[in-house]
């Protein structure tokens, strides 16, 4: 006769509800971490831009050093620039890379790298020949361009940082994350808000690869920008920012002499429209009921 006591189970083998229920939490863990992972794969695959890989950066970089006539000592200098490890450089620290790969190699270039590593100590800018040279490789020219534009936008010169950055696209650059940021940043100082808000969203389209402190700050720049309006203080404020920005700079042209005819024809619509509503609220109290306004009005 079969014993169905349940006291006589063997000790250790669980019965299917307590298995159910020790496999039930990790695999809502699970389940979890393979959600997070197809949402991340698919806000990057939806991004219109990324950010190219280290490797892929040195194979177009030895395509251009093979085309130059290299010493022993540049030979090694590049490849003292490209150690093998683990981790490889991205973003900035990518574009420094490259940067001082081509100042190795390049004069011209080497021109521009020391200079975009320097505190600036004049307002006039000197003319980099390479910049201007469509028969530079893409590689040389657009990154170079990008070094320069992000010291420019650092330096309060964001007319000059946008005549670098015109015509690039972030396909173009080994750091599309700068051009991006840095774009937006002369737009925003610029008050270009039909120009700034959309470079923020192409940003913002691939947030991991986004530095946090960039997208903190793209994020403050398209909430600062979005109420902005035409006539008013908020907008006389930036105005008058953009004037003493281009006095600091020495940029005492016709620029800033109409940047200061518009604060004053600002300020003064700005003073006839509350003059006119006082007028109208004082035409209104005088055309109600004496008794509710015991105290006359004066004269201002």
């Amino acid at each position: 006769m079969t014993n169905h006591n349940p006291s006589s189970k063997r000790v250790g083998v669980p019965t299917h509800r307590g298995l159910v229920r020790r496999l039930a939490r990790p695999l809502f863990a699970l389940a979890l971490l393979c959600l997070a992972s197809t949402a991340t794969a698919q806000t990057d695959q939806a991004a219109s831009w990324a950010v190219p890989a280290s490797a892929e950066v040195k194979q177009q970089l030895d395509a251009w050093a093979a085309t130059q006539s290299l010493s022993e000592e540049q030979q090694q200098a590049l490849e003292a620039l490209w150690p093998a490890t683990d981790e490889a450089p991205r973003g900035e620290e990518l574009l420094e890379q490259l940067a001082a790969s081509l100042a190795a190699v390049d004069a011209k270039a080497k021109e521009v790298v020391v200079f975009c590593h320097s505190p600036r100590s004049d307002v006039r800018l000197p003319g980099f020949e390479i910049l201007a040279d469509d028969k530079q490789p893409a590689l040389v020219r657009n990154n170079l361009r990008l070094l320069y534009g992000v010291w420019l936008a650092r330096h309060d010169m964001h007319e000059e940082a946008l005549q670098q950055f015109t015509d690039l696209s972030p396909h173009d650059v080994v750091d599309p994350v700068s051009l991006l940021f840095y774009r937006s940043v002369c737009h925003h100082r610029l008050r270009d808000k039909d120009a700034c808000l959309p470079e923020l969203a192409k940003l913002l389209e691939n947030e991991s690869a986004v530095p946090r402190r960039y997208r903190e700050v793209a994020q403050l720049m398209q909430a600062d920008l979005e109420p902005l309006k035409p006539d008013t203080l908020d907008e006389v404020a930036r105005l008058m920012d953009s004037i003493r920005r281009r006095l600091d700079l020495a940029r005492v042209g016709q620029r800033v002499r109409k940047e200061e005819d518009e604060v004053i024809a600002k300020l003064n619509k700005m003073i006839d429209e509350m003059e006119e509503q006082r007028q109208q609220a004082e035409s209104q109290i005088g055309q109600g009921d004496p008794s509710s306004n015991p105290t006359p009005a004066t004269p201002q």
